[in-house]
C-alpha cells in the first residue's frame, strides 16, 4: 500500500502549510533531504495544546499534540515533493516540550509524532529522534516538531 493511500485509510488530512510568520522556510530541499522546521499543533490555523505540560496540559494532551505537528511536517514535505510517496526514509524527529522542571516524561509526549509516523511508514518511519523540555515555546505551544525526511 502507498503511503498515500495508508494516510488516506487512517482518516488523515495532510495540510498545505502555512506561510510562516518570521524569516524561514517551512521546508528546505537539499539533494535528497528536506529540513522540515519546527512545526507546531496547529489544526485549521488555530494552536491545539496551548500552555506549560505538567500544569496547563496532560502528558495524553502534549502526544495528541505532537501527533497533530508530525502531520504539520508532512505537509511541508508533500508541499516540496508533491506526494508522501516519495518518503524513503524519515531521518530525524526533533521534539521539544515546554514542560515544568520537574517533567521528565517529554519523550512519551513526543511518541505522538513517532508512533504516527510508525503507523503510516513502517520501517521506513523508524528514526532518529530527541525530545527535550523546554522553559517556552512559540505562541505558548506545549510541543514543537521538527523533522528531517530523506526523499526518493
Amino acid at each position: 500500500m502507498s503511503f498515500e493511500a495508508k494516510v488516506k485509510e487512517l482518516g488523515i488530512e495532510i495540510p498545505v502549510p502555512g506561510k510562516p510568520t518570521a524569516a524561514y522556510e517551512p521546508g528546505v530541499l537539499i539533494d535528497n533531504m528536506i529540513y522540515i522546521s519546527g512545526q507546531l499543533p496547529m489544526l485549521n490555523k488555530e494552536l491545539q495544546y496551548k500552555g506549560v505540560v505538567g500544569q496547563d496540559v496532560t502528558k495524553e494532551e502534549a502526544y495528541q499534540g505532537a501527533r497533530i505537528c508530525a502531520i504539520n511536517a508532512l505537509g511541508v514535505v508533500k508541499s516540496l515533493v508533491g506526494s508522501l510517496d516519495r518518503i524513503e526514509k524519515i531521518v530525524k524527529v526533533e521534539g521539544f516540550v515546554n514542560s515544568l522542571q520537574d517533567v521528565t516524561y517529554q519523550p512519551a509526549c513526543i511518541n505522538g509524532a513517532s508512533d504516527l509516523l510508525g503507523e503510516i511508514f513502517g520501517d521506513v518511519g523508524k528514526h532518529a529522534r530527541f525530545a527535550i523540555g523546554t522553559s517556552g515555546l512559540p505562541l505558548g505551544s506545549s510541543v514543537e516538531v521538527g523533522m528531517i525526511v530523506k526523499v526518493k
